[in-house]
């Protein structure tokens, strides 16, 4: 069985309610578990693409198992700020207030971070990455994302958090499990296969790379927590807001909610 797009996001909205009225301790637990979930998915497509070439190959394997992480986090109804941008519906058609909305992105936000940077440390630390190609796999990929330009930061986050949200959304136009995790993996894969950033598991991919690097004395210049901060999470998180709470959600509003 399978809700129309219109039902869909009249029932978002109610969605959308709940989670700017729950309790700030509840963002913040659920925070954490969806931000360790992205971190689990992006560690298992790590490890299974770091050793295969071409690239092509790589990015087609790796995006196989990311996803996994985004149906943890919705089966499970963790909070997960990218996906939690379509609250925009939500305060758009007034069942939920804007003040809630952003508690709730700030809370879970701040969650997220802390489940991501958890699962990082317990990768390297626990030495997870098995293989030194697989720790100078991870080091690489976290200088490169330290290294974007502002502009591309900001676009590939606007990108990837347009597939993100239609990724929630189209699963939940679906009543059935199974169908839920087709709707959800699909377009979450395309994100991964296109190298688009995301904020949250970037929280996890750059910490790893640091700790490795830290752990394993590896140089790398380009890597350090302030253009972690700066070159990475603050305009990627930006692109991920225009991109989920604006040009997604502000167009589903358009298109299926606004009365004329």
């Amino acid at each position: 069985m399978v809700k129309s797009g219109k039902q869909t996001a009249e029932a978002y909205t109610e969605t959308g309610r709940a989670k700017a009225e729950m309790s700030t301790l509840r963002m913040f637990v659920g925070g954490i578990f969806a931000g360790a979930f992205i971190a689990f998915g992006a560690l298992g497509s790590q490890i299974v693409s770091f050793s295969l070439s071409p690239v092509s190959l790589s990015k087609a394997v790796g995006c196989l198992f990311f996803p996994i992480g985004l149906l943890m986090v919705v089966i499970t109804g963790a909070e997960l700020f990218t996906g939690n941008n379509l609250m925009t519906l939500s305060a758009l058609t007034g069942k939920a207030s804007w003040k809630g909305v952003l508690k709730n992105w700030c809370f879970v936000y701040l969650g997220n971070l802390v489940g991501s940077l958890f699962v990082a440390a317990m990768a390297v630390y626990g030495h997870v990455l098995f293989a030194p190609e697989l720790v100078n796999s991870a080091v690489a990929t976290a200088s490169a994302k330290c290294s974007l330009s502002l502009g591309d930061a900001l676009i590939k986050g606007v990108l990837c958090n347009i597939l993100v949200c239609t990724a929630v959304f189209v699963g939940l136009c679906a009543e059935e499990q199974a169908g839920r995790i087709i709707g959800l993996y699909l377009p979450t894969a395309l994100f991964v296969l296109c190298g688009f950033e995301h904020c949250i598991a970037n929280m996890f991919f750059i910490p790893e790379g640091i700790f490795a690097a830290g752990l394993y004395g590896i140089e790398a210049p380009a890597l350090s927590w302030g253009a972690m901060i700066l070159k990475n999470l603050i305009p990627v998180t930006i692109g991920n807001l225009i991109g989920g709470a604006g040009l997604f959600a502000g167009g589903i509003y358009l298109f299926y909610l606004k009365k004329n």
